[in-house]
């Protein structure tokens, strides 16, 4: 999925607040240094105290905070380049009576594309309120001595079936003995963690 190329929402800009923005800069760094980059979010009673303080808006304040929380969304992305195969996967997992399964990868040059189903009885009532209480499904690969980036490209779906796909990268190694995909449940809008997460072993 293709970023947009951002564009300044106007041409003005008040240079006498440079030294105070490069400052708003350097303390986002110190936060995530000082927290291990895992801030979670202030209370309530913090943001309605601050907001008094400061004058601002509390919904200001929140969307600002929540932003922190989604930096990685802004990495530069990797577009899959030089398609080489499609390598079959055929691994699955099963809880109450949802299947998830990886059947196949996409592998390029420069990155990997792992595809992603989730089936389900589209009668069920569960799955009905499922639906109303909207989740995703974030990946994160374990592999010997490489970190993998890996970019939830989304997807969607109809019924008892979705469908997602993400980026890996770098590519995966043709030989998949030794890597794991590990799927955690985060509940959205604001990527909560669910506690739930499976895993799918490529090796066995």
């Amino acid at each position: 999925m293709k970023q947009m190329r951002f564009e300044p929402p106007t041409e003005h800009y008040d240079e006498k607040i440079a030294s105070i923005d490069e400052q708003i800069c350097n303390l986002i760094m110190q936060r995530k240094e000082i927290s291990d980059n895992n801030p979670g979010f202030p209370p309530k009673q913090m943001i309605t105290r601050w907001a008094a303080k400061y004058n601002l808006y509390e919904d200001f304040i929140n969307s600002v905070f929540s932003q922190f929380l989604d930096e990685d969304m802004y990495k530069p992305v990797v577009e899959p380049q030089g398609f080489l195969q499609n390598v079959p996967v055929l691994k699955s997992f099963e809880r109450e009576g949802v299947f998830y399964s990886v059947t196949f990868l996409r592998q390029f040059e420069n990155a990997s594309v792992v595809h992603l189903t989730i089936d389900q009885d589209d009668f069920d009532e569960e799955m009905q309120e499922k639906i109303k209480r909207p989740s995703l499904f974030n990946l994160s690969v374990e592999g010997e001595g490489v970190e993998y980036d890996c970019r939830n490209n989304f997807g969607g779906g109809s019924g008892g079936h979705q469908s997602y796909t993400y980026t890996v990268s770098p590519a995966l190694p043709n030989d998949l003995s030794n890597i794991k995909l590990i799927f955690k449940e985060y509940k959205i809008p604001f990527s909560k963690p669910s506690g739930f997460e499976f895993v799918i072993q490529t090796d066995n």
